[in-house]
């Protein structure tokens, strides 16, 4: 039975060491090759779920004097599959945003950009704003001046 389980633990230590060389692969990688070892990761992932799945079945059938130790084993391989997965799901998110940005052909100097400009413009409303304001004052002064000037004349 434990002959089983090492077995699993072999294929587990074989399949992680592929998906750890390919998600550091991922971010290097460009189009179609890129797309294509993400899916294969995802496969890949997906059998590792099945082999623990597998293991804690093994697990179960074990003696449970023998368990412990075999569960502690377990736990850390589920462990470390978390943080595969969240590799995995890092690297993803860093190739979507490569994506996006060359779609949008967005990168890092083009957004200080946009940012400066913003602020110019934000600047330069603000600048007509008080011209605006001011000159509606005059406009308002001006015609209280002219009202109280027809006052005197009548």
């Amino acid at each position: 039975m434990s002959s089983d389980f090492e077995a699993y633990e072999q294929d587990f230590g074989t399949l992680t060491a592929e998906i750890t060389n390919k998600i550091g692969r991922i971010p290097k990688l460009a189009g179609e090759e890129k797309t294509q070892l993400v899916l294969n990761v995802d496969k890949q992932l997906e059998e590792v779920r099945e082999l623990l799945e597998q293991m804690d079945l093994e697990v179960r059938e074990i003696p449970i004097q023998s368990r412990g130790m075999y569960n502690s084993r377990l736990k850390s391989y589920k462990q470390e599959m978390e943080k595969l997965e969240k590799d995995f799901k890092r690297s993803r998110i860093a190739y979507s945003d490569e994506v996006r940005n060359e779609l949008l052909g967005d990168d890092g100097s083009s957004s200080e950009s946009q940012r400066a400009h913003l602020l110019d413009n934000t600047e330069r409303l603000e600048r007509s704003s008080r011209r605006l304001e001011a000159g509606y004052q005059i406009a308002v002064e001006t015609g209280a001046h002219q009202r109280e000037a027809r006052g005197r004349e009548v």
